[in-house]
């Protein structure tokens, strides 16, 4: 159990210098003095326990040491070991049950089950100790646990080491325990991968910390099994790329990781514990091809199964190519799944052989990744207890799930889940951006779906992951409380107010949860709309400059909020927390604003040259300035946070891809205009004079129409065209035009050079159901210019129902949470997931093994107003989840005032080209054109077809809506536009 999920608390500090901790429970509490008038209890582990239990007792000390001063003898020698003792212990050690009494409840609780752990206080346990906390587990693990669970209490992060958190001092230190019985994990095996280490662990092990061996060797591993045991996990699946030795090529790596007491997996592309990458020499050892080169390959695995035989390992099953390849000489499916089964029975061979002549004892792995799962779909034979770990799309979406029968496998099921990825369509090594209600989301199913045998997550270079991989590892350690998805921010609160207290936490999390959210939208990483495998080059983002009040500004005004507040933060932290706050909070924050900065303030560049605007290089040198601060704050992150110490970790430009290039000022000036005189003007909506956004004539300037739809506001933009000055006046042809300003000057001067003006309209000053129109007009001494304003206030908020979804410019915006009515029942219906999607919220079909039709009682249903009639289309934004297995789809359904169901699939195949788009937005787009509606009231019902289907939002696009990226306003009567 951890500190999040348990009913352990801590107390408020009653006496100076002094913490006292409780865990509560029906069981008086009992004082424990750690550290107190001078005196320092004696750690005692036992001589004949595991390595563990050493390893435990001296990082308890150190810990205890780190937070008072005073650091207690550890020995394993309980004979005048004083007073006061801290024992820890397997439960079934005679001095353990000796303390506790052998008949103690609290041993028979946890006998037997996987890694829990006691702790008790006891008194005069012998003549010549006091008082003695027992921390007894039920294996080694279960004991470390209990130890890393008093550290957590004593005010020790587990990322004291990997993300510098301070510890806090105290003179004095006494525990107030009480009885307390840990249940076990929710899922056997978690733990994480370490993948694409290219760019940051590799060369900070090999230059920074670990120079004597040049790689990810020993000292570095132990480090990262330290933190693995303090996260409550217990699996590692090691550094593979080429640039690190294979995991087995140093002996004292496996040796530590027994002496951590950590299970040794491998990934999906290195069956038997194996590192093809390094180890496979194919000029020595030929082809890595089962058919054609059968005995080495065998001798290859059984060389490794007689190495690790007394290791505790989980042994990844199959064969795929050499890295992350199909496997070589096959030509079908058939061909493929035929030959896996002769494979993984000789593995098993080999298993039985050299690790347990029971090998369904012997903990197996089979994960199903990419083209392995359509091998496992054309039937082939798993032996029943190998594990079936189900992997994600590598972009947070599990692509595949135990369906009832393999619910039922005796090896079980997991999960191998991306928060980190080098690939197709896009990489996104650089930054942690994958959403906290997504992994809670995906995993919650899977878990549900009976995946509880085996978690990893691929973490990349661990940093800068900190969080995702402590949430993930607190959801495999205790799932319950992740059930409600509204836990997710409570979490992230917890976390982050354990590191920098509870007001600084609250502030923290909200900037995160931003953070995290903005990233939904578009990862850093994928802001040059470039993709790889094949590289191509970044171009124009997909966000609206000139329509939705400037979509992009939008965006930017967002990440310059976020920018504010942490560096105000940073401003206001203590010393000794600034540098896990840069780390966890600040350089990812500012990171990603820079990366969105380069690119939205580049596309302003190139638009604005073509709209002869004197003001357009500024905006190319905001890109290069966003570019140099990465460049900058990357540099700090190296050499100066920590005094050095994460030197060679951050990597700006992993794969030196094109997104992490400095921006291009190159323009195609054939398109430019030829300017005339030195003053512009374009009103939203116009990216020039004679066109809008999507290329329509229009005439005169105008601006958008105004409803009473929402609160609306427009804008217009004057600009210099040419040097010098111009002053230039506004006035309204009528009382209800509202202008943010009248008057003002352009000039040659930085930041003068242009102006937005906001326009707005008051309906108080219009009859109701009247078409209104008026104009602005723009005086200078060089010439006059008018944008017409029109206003339609024939749908008045006296004649609709207030906060009803309503059509303005030809298309309704509908958010999936703000439904007029549901039905269902416990056998079908749809549920809000807090926290998810574009738009916050999302709703989804459950439960999950619900049989739906097309005329399902799980419905939802949106009213809405027409004004302008038409053939509607349709658009409906979900998450691209994928069906959870077969015979499902990712389908729902939809209808029109009672009309026929039309059935949107939102599913995906492969690595198409549709499943590239929408991971890379993080939406699955369907679209239905419906036959002709008239103006008035209507209804939209949305049916659920198949289960754990997650909508977000709609666009009902009556013919004026312009395309856009980000989500788009709800368009409601008296809503916020």
């Amino acid at each position: 159990m951890n500190k999040y999920m348990t009913t352990r608390i801590i107390l408020p500090l009653t006496i100076p210098a002094i913490i006292v901790l409780a865990a509560v429970s029906r069981v008086a509490a009992m004082d424990f003095p750690v550290v107190s008038d001078d005196q320092v209890a004696t750690i005692v582990y036992l001589p004949e326990a595991p390595a563990l239990d050493s390893i435990a007792a001296h990082l308890l000390a150190g810990d205890i040491g780190g937070v008072t001063g005073h650091t207690p003898v550890v020995t394993t020698n309980p004979d005048n070991a004083g007073e006061w003792v801290i024992l820890i212990g397997n439960i079934n050690a005679p001095l353990v049950r000796k303390f506790l009494g052998d008949g103690s409840t609290l041993i028979d609780s946890i006998a037997g089950k996987w890694e829990c752990y006691l702790q008790k206080v006891v008194s005069s346990p012998t003549p010549d100790v006091q008082k003695a906390l027992v921390i007894a587990g039920s294996d080694r693990r279960g004991t470390a646990y209990g130890v890393f669970d008093i550290t957590e209490r004593i005010g020790v992060s587990p990322w004291y080491w990997w993300a510098d958190v301070p510890v806090s001092r105290r003179a004095e230190l006494v525990l107030r325990q009480e009885d307390f019985v840990s249940s076990p994990p929710s899922v056997k095996y978690r733990g994480i991968f370490l993948n694409d280490e290219d760019w940051g662990l590799q060369p900070w092990a090999a230059k920074t910390f670990e120079p004597t061996t040049g790689d990810i060797g020993p000292h570095t591993y132990a480090k990262i099994f330290e933190l693995l045991l303090r996260l409550k996990a217990n699996l590692i699946w090691p550094a593979m790329h080429n640039c690190t030795r294979a995991f087995f090529h140093y002996p004292a790596n496996p040796e530590i990781a027994d002496d951590y007491g950590i299970v040794v997996g491998t990934s999906h592309a290195e069956p038997m514990l194996r590192n093809n990458v390094d180890e496979w020499d194919e000029d020595s050892l030929g082809a890595f091809n089962y058919r054609t080169n059968r005995e080495t390959v065998y001798r290859y695995w059984e060389q490794r199964a007689r190495e690790s035989a007394g290791l505790e390992a989980v042994y990844t099953m199959g064969m795929r190519g050499i890295h992350d390849s199909g496997m070589e000489g096959i030509e079908s499916v058939g061909e493929a799944a035929n030959l896996l089964e002769s494979i993984i029975a000789d593995q098993r061979g080999i298993l039985r052989e050299h690790v347990n002549e029971n090998v369904e004892q012997v903990p197996q792995a089979f994960t199903p990744y990419k083209e392995v799962l359509t091998i496992y779909d054309h039937g082939m034979d798993l032996p029943e207890d190998i594990t079936v770990v189900w992997p994600d799309d590598n972009y947070g979406y599990i692509r595949r799930m135990s369906d009832s029968n393999e619910q039922l496998r005796a090896g079980g099921a997991g999960v191998y889940y991306h928060a980190s990825y080098w690939g197709r369509p896009h990489d996104y090594l650089w930054l942690s951006t994958t959403h906290p209600a997504l992994i809670r989301e995906e995993m919650v199913k899977a878990w549900d779906h009976g995946a509880r045998k085996l978690w990893v997550l691929n973490v990349g270079d661990i940093k800068p992951l900190e969080y995702n991989m402590s949430m993930f590892l607190d959801m495999a350690d205790n799932i319950s409380p992740f059930q409600d998805s509204e836990f997710v921010r409570q979490h992230m609160y917890q976390w982050y107010a354990e590191i920098f207290g509870e007001n600084s936490g609250r502030r923290i999390a909200e900037m995160k949860w931003q953070y995290y959210h903005l990233a939904f939208e578009r990862r850093p990483e994928f802001m040059g709309w470039s993709q790889t495998e094949p590289i191509t080059q970044t171009r124009r983002t997909g966000y609206n400059h000139f329509y939705y009040g400037d979509e992009a500004h939008r965006r930017i005004e967002q990440y310059d909020r976020l920018e504010k507040q942490v560096r105000a933060m940073r401003q206001e932290i203590l010393p000794d927390l600034e540098a896990p706050f840069y780390q966890l909070v600040y350089y990812p924050v500012v990171g990603a604003s820079y990366m969105n900065k380069k690119f939205l303030y580049l596309d302003k560049y190139h638009y604005y040259t073509r709209q002869g605007r004197v003001s357009a290089p500024r905006y190319y040198r905001l890109a290069k300035a966003a570019y140099d601060s990465i460049v900058a704050e990357t540099n700090y992150y190296n050499t100066r946070l920590s005094d050095g110490k994460w030197n060679h970790m951050m990597s700006m430009r992993p794969r030196n891809l094109p997104v992490f290039y400095a921006p291009s000022k190159s323009l195609d000036t054939t398109a430019f205009p030829e300017k005339s005189g030195t003053f512009g003007i374009l009103p939203e909506g116009y990216v020039t004079r004679d066109s809008t956004v999507d290329g329509r004539s229009t005439g005169p300037l105008h601006l958008p129409v105004f409803d009473l739809v929402g609160r609306q506001e427009h804008y217009i933009d004057i600009f210099l065209t040419g040097h010098g000055s111009v002053t230039w006046e506004a006035s309204t042809s009528a009382s209800w035009i509202h202008v943010s300003e009248n008057q003002g000057t352009l000039t040659d001067e930085p930041g003068r050079r242009e102006h937005r003006i906001r326009v707005s309209v008051d309906p108080q000053k219009m009859p109701e159901d009247s078409l209104y129109s008026g104009d602005i007009l723009f005086t200078t001494p060089e010439k006059k210019s008018r944008v017409k304003v029109t206003a339609d206030t024939r749908m008045s908020a006296a004649t609709v129902d207030e906060g009803i979804f309503a059509e303005t410019k030809g298309y309704l915006s509908i958010f999936a949470e703000h439904y007029t009515g549901k039905t269902g029942n416990d056998s079908s219906h749809w549920r809000m997931i807090e926290g998810l999607g574009h738009t916050g919220r999302s709703m989804q079909a459950m439960p999950y093994a619900a049989s739906y039709s097309s005329d399902s009682t799980a419905q939802i249903t949106y009213d809405f107003l027409t004004r302008t009639g038409g053939n509607p289309r349709v658009f409906v934004y979900g998450l691209p989840t994928h069906s959870p297995h077969k015979p499902y789809d990712v389908r729902l359904g939809i209808s029109i005032d009672g009309g026929p169901v039309e059935i949107v699939n939102l599913q995906t195949k492969g690595r198409s080209d549709p499943w590239k788009q929408n991971v890379l937005r993080n939406a699955a787009i369907g679209t239905v054109r419906f036959p002709h509606l008239t103006p008035g009231h209507h209804t939209l019902v949305i049916h659920a077809v198949d289960p754990g289907v997650l909508l977000d939002r709609m666009i009902i696009d009556l013919g004026g809506y312009v395309k856009g990226y980000s989500v788009i306003p709800e368009t409601r009567m008296g809503g916020r536009y």
